[in-house]
């Protein structure tokens, strides 16, 4: 399987990893990752106590806690900037695959 690839400056291969999801089960909700992205990949979510996505306006008294989720992934370019700010390493990425 070949991957879309690019250059670096220095002219060495690189593979970019696309942000695919984020592992709930270890976000903070912190938003570092947030921060970092300037591509608007990732928006701050509210769960319930059994995990499931509720909003935050019509159901304030069931929120749990917040976490990150990729809700435009077409806008990633791959460059990882979220994972290396993240404390708890919860970014799932995977390459393009080439056609």
């Amino acid at each position: 399987m070949a991957y879309v690839t690019g250059l670096t400056f220095g002219g060495s291969p690189w593979t970019p990893q696309f942000l695919r999801k984020i592992a709930w089960e270890t976000c903070l909700g912190c938003g570092r990752c947030f921060k970092a992205c300037g591509r608007g990949v990732m928006e701050l979510i509210a769960l319930n106590d059994e995990g499931e996505v509720v909003d935050e306006l019509e159901d304030d008294d069931e929120i749990e806690r917040k976490v990150m989720a990729v809700i435009n992934p077409d806008n990633c370019i791959g460059c990882q900037a979220c994972d290396r700010v993240c404390p708890k390493g919860c970014h799932i990425y995977e390459p393009l695959v080439a056609t």
